[in-house]
């Protein structure tokens, strides 16, 4: 049976809370990057994340921000924008998950929605030997600008058929991400993968992807 616990990361200043799950014997951990206004709660996230356990990977699913900066970005939405601040506290959490070894020494995935795809792979660049996988969905990778260059890590991005911007937007990014990016469509899904079937098909997508990519590590 999967351990459950919630923990508090200490990251600089902030004190930031996680929901950690893990597998007797983990093949490795992700950590997930929540989107836009989004927390660790999020159902989607939440789901994917079973279906990762369900492979024997471990997750973390922390807040990014803490109460009192969730609190501005309620009314101004201008952190969940601030890549660099997210992107900050990823990398600080991966070096926790390192160092501290709660799911033991095992390769580390980031897990990165809407605007976390892009503070996921800014810190997949600064982080490339603990970062071993990352998985996008629905994601903003373009807003990632020039760490995408530097991203040394294999990348899926996974996007609705219907979300025509958005597929746009990976595609860009694919092209600045080279040989170590993949694109995927999920077909009939828009943007939140709200379709039937379609959420799951990304969860089994990433699995695979975590599974095959931190198995290498």
């Amino acid at each position: 049976m999967d351990e459950q616990r919630s923990v508090t990361i200490p990251i600089g200043d902030a004190q930031l809370p996680a929901d950690l799950t893990l597998p007797a014997q983990p093949v490795g951990v992700v950590l997930f990057a929540h989107g836009s206004g989004s927390s660790r709660h999020s159902p989607r996230n939440v789901a994917v994340a079973r279906t990762l356990n369900g492979s024997g990977l471990g997750t973390v699913l922390a807040d990014l921000l803490t109460p009192a900066e969730d609190e501005v970005d309620a009314r101004t939405a201008e952190l969940r924008f601030d890549i660099g601040l997210l992107a900050s506290r990823l990398a600080g959490i991966v070096d926790w998950l390192a160092v501290e070894r709660p799911a033991g020494d095992v390769p580390i995935g980031l897990f990165g929605a809407s605007t976390g795809a892009a503070a996921a792979l800014v810190a997949a660049s600064s982080r490339a030997d603990r970062v071993a996988a990352v998985v996008s969905r629905g994601g903003r990778p373009d807003l990632a600008e020039d760490a995408l260059a530097q991203v040394r890590t294999p990348t899926l991005l996974l996007v609705g058929g219907l979300d025509e911007e958005v597929i746009t937007l990976n595609e860009r990014a694919l092209a600045e991400l080279g040989e170590v990016g993949e694109l995927r469509v999920i077909p009939g899904a828009t943007h939140l993968f709200e379709e039937p079937g379609t959420l799951e098909q990304v969860a089994d997508q990433a699995a695979t992807w975590f599974t095959t990519h931190l198995g290498r590590r």
